[in-house]
């Protein structure tokens, strides 16, 4: 007969977890750190590559003011530190999954890993998509609604902020197919629910994506469709793994 565990033991197993937490977010920083160094050398010609869409769509003559003094030093930073979180998140999810993944079962562990590469490359392709073919289009319509008379000279930290959020947002919602995977999985729907809602996801894309664009029906619409597509992609996803869900049960059973 084992032992009751003991309150000491129950407080060593939590310290222990503690421990491994704080070496687990060192090592993701440490990751981050790594990548940005290298990249604060190239910081301005990244803020060159990211600045190409406005720049092509900018009238003759016009160009990018920096309204602070510290503008043209921050901004290019602040951009570097991004895209080294954004290659890092690799191995940051990494590391968070080799924290969480010992407490969880064999089915989890089988469905958690291919959720956790498709929602990575998912934010990769949704920011791809954004600066590929959004933000032409957006800067396209801003510079030719333009009154007459009026410069067009966007300042270069909110022209960061507002291509980052809109990488935020197309990131976000490019993981539609991964959200509805989990509810599925979790049992709070159906794919049978799913699919009859279809109606009211269309209607929903349309308004996540007038409120997170600029007021203009193109880039809405480069957000409306792709999630709409999406959702038809998450439900495939959902129902492919009720069907083999309770086969590979049926398996780890016997």
């Amino acid at each position: 007969m084992s032992e009751p565990e003991s309150p000491d033991d129950g407080e060593q197993s939590f310290i222990s977890h503690l421990v491994e937490l704080r070496e687990r977010l060192l090592k993701a920083v440490a990751a981050v750190l790594l990548v940005l160094l290298p990249l604060l050398f190239f910081a301005n010609k990244l803020y060159g590559w990211l600045a190409l869409p406005l720049i092509r769509h900018l009238p003759q003559g016009g160009t990018m003011i920096a309204t602070e003094v510290a503008s043209p030093f921050l901004t290019p930073l602040k951009l570097a530190f991004f895209v080294a979180v954004l290659i890092a998140i690799p191995f940051v999810l990494y590391q968070l999954w080799a924290f969480v993944a010992p407490g969880l079962y064999r089915q989890e562990k089988r469905l958690a890993v291919p959720l956790l590469v498709s929602a990575v490359i998912l934010f990769y392709i949704g920011c791809a998509f954004a600066y590929f073919l959004v933000l032409p289009a957006v800067f396209t319509f801003m510079t030719h609604v333009a009154p007459a008379g009026v410069a067009v000279m966007p300042d270069i930290g909110h022209y960061l902020s507002f291509v980052l959020g809109l990488f935020l947002a197309f990131g976000l919602c490019f993981e539609v197919p991964v959200v509805l995977v989990i509810l599925v999985a979790l049992g709070v729907v159906t794919t049978e629910q799913l699919a009859s809602s279809r109606r009211y996801a269309i209607v929903g894309s349309f308004v996540i994506a007038a409120v997170l664009t600029p007021p203009d029906v193109l880039s809405q619409t480069m957000l409306a469709v792709p999630m709409c597509l999406l959702y038809e992609v998450g439900i495939f996803g959902a129902r492919t793994l009720t069907r083999t869900e309770p086969k590979a049960s049926s398996s780890t059973d016997g």
